[in-house]
Protein backbone atom coordinates (compact mmCIF):
# COMPACT_ATOMS: atom_id res chain seq x y z
CA UNK A 1 0.00 0.00 0.00
CA UNK A 2 1.12 3.55 -0.87
CA UNK A 3 1.37 5.22 2.44
CA UNK A 4 1.47 8.50 -0.15
CA UNK A 5 -1.68 7.78 -1.55
CA UNK A 6 -4.71 10.46 -0.47
CA UNK A 7 -8.12 9.05 -0.36
CA UNK A 8 -10.99 10.07 -2.58
CA UNK A 9 -12.55 12.48 -0.48
CA UNK A 10 -9.72 14.20 0.89
CA UNK A 11 -10.28 17.94 0.68
CA UNK A 12 -7.84 19.92 -2.00
CA UNK A 13 -6.34 21.66 1.30
CA UNK A 14 -4.50 18.21 2.13
CA UNK A 15 -2.58 18.31 -1.18
CA UNK A 16 -2.04 21.91 -0.59
CA UNK A 17 -0.73 21.14 1.96
CA UNK A 18 1.40 18.17 0.87
CA UNK A 19 2.63 19.83 -2.06
CA UNK A 20 3.08 23.11 0.22
CA UNK A 21 5.94 21.27 2.56
CA UNK A 22 7.33 19.81 -0.43
CA UNK A 23 8.36 22.62 -1.54
CA UNK A 24 9.66 24.21 1.38
CA UNK A 25 11.47 21.56 1.78
CA UNK A 26 13.12 21.68 -2.09
CA UNK A 27 11.99 18.38 -2.77
CA UNK A 28 10.13 20.04 -4.91
CA UNK A 29 12.60 23.06 -5.88
CA UNK A 30 11.91 26.23 -7.20
CA UNK A 31 11.65 26.00 -10.89
CA UNK A 32 10.25 22.39 -11.31
CA UNK A 33 7.64 21.49 -13.62
CA UNK A 34 4.75 20.44 -11.31
CA UNK A 35 3.57 16.62 -13.45
CA UNK A 36 0.32 16.79 -12.64
CA UNK A 37 -0.38 12.94 -13.87
CA UNK A 38 2.31 11.67 -11.69
CA UNK A 39 1.12 13.55 -8.97
CA UNK A 40 -2.57 12.47 -8.87
CA UNK A 41 -1.51 8.92 -9.63
CA UNK A 42 0.55 9.19 -6.43
CA UNK A 43 -1.82 10.57 -4.52
CA UNK A 44 -4.13 8.00 -5.57
CA UNK A 45 -6.61 11.35 -6.40
CA UNK A 46 -8.51 12.86 -9.99
CA UNK A 47 -6.59 15.84 -11.29
CA UNK A 48 -9.76 17.88 -10.52
CA UNK A 49 -8.50 18.39 -6.17
CA UNK A 50 -4.78 18.22 -7.37
CA UNK A 51 -5.26 21.48 -10.18
CA UNK A 52 -7.46 23.43 -7.46
CA UNK A 53 -4.95 22.66 -4.56
CA UNK A 54 -2.17 24.46 -7.16
CA UNK A 55 -4.48 27.54 -7.46
CA UNK A 56 -4.24 27.83 -4.04
CA UNK A 57 -0.10 27.39 -4.03
CA UNK A 58 -0.20 29.94 -7.13
CA UNK A 59 -2.46 32.34 -5.19
CA UNK A 60 0.23 32.12 -2.69
CA UNK A 61 3.21 32.48 -5.03
CA UNK A 62 4.53 29.11 -4.42
CA UNK A 63 3.85 28.04 -7.98
CA UNK A 64 3.44 29.66 -11.52
CA UNK A 65 1.00 29.07 -13.99
CA UNK A 66 1.85 29.47 -16.97
CA UNK A 67 -0.58 29.28 -20.14
CA UNK A 68 -0.07 25.98 -22.19
CA UNK A 69 3.06 25.40 -20.63
CA UNK A 70 2.11 23.93 -17.02
CA UNK A 71 2.76 24.79 -13.50
CA UNK A 72 6.51 25.73 -11.87
CA UNK A 73 7.19 25.95 -8.67
CA UNK A 74 8.11 29.43 -8.71
CA UNK A 75 11.53 30.85 -8.88
CA UNK A 76 12.48 33.99 -6.48
CA UNK A 77 14.70 36.30 -7.78
CA UNK A 78 17.37 39.10 -5.73
CA UNK A 79 15.22 41.51 -7.09
CA UNK A 80 11.76 39.85 -5.55
CA UNK A 81 13.84 38.92 -2.05
CA UNK A 82 14.99 42.82 -1.73
CA UNK A 83 11.16 43.46 -2.34
CA UNK A 84 9.95 41.21 -0.19
CA UNK A 85 12.07 42.05 2.91
CA UNK A 86 11.18 45.80 2.55
CA UNK A 87 7.52 44.90 3.05
CA UNK A 88 8.14 42.78 5.59
CA UNK A 89 10.10 45.30 7.53
CA UNK A 90 7.63 47.77 7.45
CA UNK A 91 4.86 44.96 8.41
CA UNK A 92 6.94 43.54 11.39
CA UNK A 93 7.79 47.23 12.09
CA UNK A 94 4.37 48.09 13.04
CA UNK A 95 3.67 44.49 14.56
CA UNK A 96 6.85 45.34 17.07
CA UNK A 97 5.21 48.98 17.58
CA UNK A 98 1.38 47.98 17.96
CA UNK A 99 3.34 44.89 20.75
CA UNK A 100 4.89 47.95 22.72
CA UNK A 101 1.62 49.19 23.32
CA UNK A 102 -0.52 46.63 24.15
CA UNK A 103 1.69 43.61 25.85
CA UNK A 104 0.89 42.62 28.80
CA UNK A 105 3.45 41.57 32.24
CA UNK A 106 1.98 37.86 31.02
CA UNK A 107 2.74 38.11 27.14
CA UNK A 108 6.06 39.78 28.43
CA UNK A 109 6.56 36.87 30.48
CA UNK A 110 5.88 34.32 27.14
CA UNK A 111 8.64 36.49 25.07
CA UNK A 112 11.20 36.05 27.47
CA UNK A 113 10.77 32.16 27.83
CA UNK A 114 10.81 32.05 23.80
CA UNK A 115 14.12 34.56 23.77
CA UNK A 116 15.76 31.98 26.37
CA UNK A 117 15.20 29.39 24.01
CA UNK A 118 16.80 31.67 21.34
CA UNK A 119 19.93 32.11 23.84
CA UNK A 120 20.42 28.41 24.74
CA UNK A 121 20.27 27.09 20.54
CA UNK A 122 22.82 30.19 19.85
CA UNK A 123 24.93 28.76 22.60
CA UNK A 124 25.15 25.34 21.30
CA UNK A 125 25.44 26.62 17.47
CA UNK A 126 22.20 25.32 17.15
CA UNK A 127 20.47 26.49 14.09
CA UNK A 128 17.76 24.38 13.54
CA UNK A 129 16.57 24.93 17.14
CA UNK A 130 17.68 29.08 16.37
CA UNK A 131 15.22 29.01 13.76
CA UNK A 132 12.38 27.23 15.35
CA UNK A 133 12.60 29.73 18.41
CA UNK A 134 12.66 32.53 15.99
CA UNK A 135 9.84 31.77 14.28
CA UNK A 136 8.29 31.13 17.38
CA UNK A 137 9.50 35.20 18.60
CA UNK A 138 8.27 36.74 15.77
CA UNK A 139 4.52 34.54 15.90
CA UNK A 140 3.78 35.73 19.68
CA UNK A 141 5.02 39.46 18.37
CA UNK A 142 2.11 39.06 16.03
CA UNK A 143 -0.53 37.48 18.19
CA UNK A 144 0.19 39.96 21.12
CA UNK A 145 -0.12 43.09 17.68
CA UNK A 146 -3.46 41.17 17.48
CA UNK A 147 -3.75 42.44 13.96
CA UNK A 148 -5.03 39.58 11.55
CA UNK A 149 -4.14 41.35 8.38
CA UNK A 150 -0.54 42.21 9.69
CA UNK A 151 -0.61 38.67 10.27
CA UNK A 152 -1.88 37.31 7.17
CA UNK A 153 0.24 39.21 4.85
CA UNK A 154 3.49 38.40 6.77
CA UNK A 155 2.86 34.68 7.02
CA UNK A 156 2.03 34.81 2.90
CA UNK A 157 5.30 36.65 2.33
CA UNK A 158 7.00 34.53 5.01
CA UNK A 159 6.04 31.41 2.75
CA UNK A 160 7.51 32.78 -0.45
CA UNK A 161 10.91 33.59 1.23
CA UNK A 162 11.05 29.89 2.26
CA UNK A 163 11.53 29.17 -1.58
CA UNK A 164 14.92 31.11 -1.41
CA UNK A 165 17.71 28.18 -1.43
CA UNK A 166 19.37 29.18 1.61
CA UNK A 167 18.93 30.39 4.91
CA UNK A 168 20.39 33.07 6.50
CA UNK A 169 21.33 31.91 9.73
CA UNK A 170 24.21 29.90 7.27
CA UNK A 171 25.77 33.17 6.89
CA UNK A 172 28.95 33.61 9.20
CA UNK A 173 28.19 35.59 12.27
CA UNK A 174 24.38 35.97 11.21
CA UNK A 175 23.24 33.89 14.40
CA UNK A 176 25.21 35.89 16.97
CA UNK A 177 23.92 39.41 15.28
CA UNK A 178 20.26 37.82 15.57
CA UNK A 179 20.47 36.87 18.81
CA UNK A 180 22.12 40.53 19.50
CA UNK A 181 18.59 41.92 17.76
CA UNK A 182 16.49 40.05 19.32
CA UNK A 183 17.69 41.42 22.66
CA UNK A 184 17.45 44.67 21.38
CA UNK A 185 14.17 43.88 20.27
CA UNK A 186 13.04 42.29 23.73
CA UNK A 187 14.20 45.45 25.72
CA UNK A 188 12.45 47.66 23.52
CA UNK A 189 9.04 46.20 24.17
CA UNK A 190 9.85 45.76 27.73
CA UNK A 191 10.46 49.26 27.97
CA UNK A 192 7.28 50.06 26.43
CA UNK A 193 9.00 52.00 23.53
CA UNK A 194 6.96 51.57 20.21
CA UNK A 195 9.34 53.82 17.93
CA UNK A 196 12.26 52.12 19.35
CA UNK A 197 10.78 48.65 18.93
CA UNK A 198 9.53 49.07 15.22
CA UNK A 199 13.23 50.27 14.41
CA UNK A 200 14.75 47.65 16.06
CA UNK A 201 12.15 45.13 14.50
CA UNK A 202 12.89 46.83 10.58
CA UNK A 203 16.83 47.19 11.07
CA UNK A 204 16.66 43.13 12.66
CA UNK A 205 14.86 42.37 8.91
CA UNK A 206 17.08 44.15 6.60
CA UNK A 207 19.69 42.60 8.55
CA UNK A 208 18.13 39.29 7.29
CA UNK A 209 18.30 40.02 3.86
CA UNK A 210 21.84 41.40 3.81
CA UNK A 211 23.03 38.36 4.78
CA UNK A 212 21.28 36.31 2.39
CA UNK A 213 22.76 39.00 0.01
CA UNK A 214 26.28 37.90 1.41
CA UNK A 215 25.08 34.23 0.87
CA UNK A 216 24.44 34.27 -2.78
CA UNK A 217 27.62 36.67 -3.61
CA UNK A 218 29.29 34.12 -2.14
CA UNK A 219 27.77 31.14 -4.12
CA UNK A 220 28.36 33.05 -7.36
CA UNK A 221 31.82 33.74 -6.34
CA UNK A 222 32.48 29.81 -6.29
Amino acid sequence: MNAGRIAPLALYQEVAERLRQRIFSHELPPGTWVDEQALAADYGISRTPLREALKVLASEGLVTLKPRRGCYVTEISERDLDEIFTVMALLEGQCAADTARKATEADLLRLRGIHAELEQAAARQDINGFFEANQAFHYEIQMICDNRWLTQCITDMRKVIKLSRHHSLFSEGRLEQSLAEHREILATLEQRQPERAEVAMRSHIRSGRQALARIAAQREAN
